[in-house]
């Protein structure tokens, strides 16, 4: 399995959008069941990905695409804005290494802020 981290390349921001909105839409319903409502609009990731400091990370195994993140940094202080791994690929590891790769990629920032939704328990514990 050849892990790599780069810089979204435009020609996979679809792909990346829509596999970040179904990873998050399927992590709620399989806590809370099937819902009626997008849990994840393309437009909150247009504003994470339009912010200053904003930088969208692609996740490939093997050439393919398998999760990414977007982090907005300013100096010493960083953001996760979004950190996702696609559905079928989730339980390898892969989202370990995607945070790795961040903080390896800004040593500088000392403090991170995230947020998940309560209900993500798995992604709780992977923070803390």
């Amino acid at each position: 399995m050849k892990f790599q981290m780069m810089p979204l390349l435009a020609e996979n921001e679809r792909q990346f959008k829509q596999d970040m909105q179904e990873a998050f839409q399927l992590g709620a319903e399989n806590t809370c069941g099937k819902l009626e409502w997008e849990i994840l609009a393309e437009r909150d990731i247009d504003q994470s990905l339009n912010m200053d400091g904003a930088t969208a990370w692609q996740a490939m195994v093997d050439g393919v695409l398998v999760g990414g993140a977007i982090t907005i940094v300013h100096k010493e202080q960083g953001e996760l804005a979004f950190l996702y791994v696609k559905h079928n690929c989730q339980g390898r590891k892969i989202g370990q290494q995607i945070w790795q790769f961040i903080e390896t990629e800004y040593p500088a920032v000392k403090v991170w802020e995230t947020c998940t939704p309560y209900f993500e328990k798995r992604n709780i514990h992977f923070y803390i």
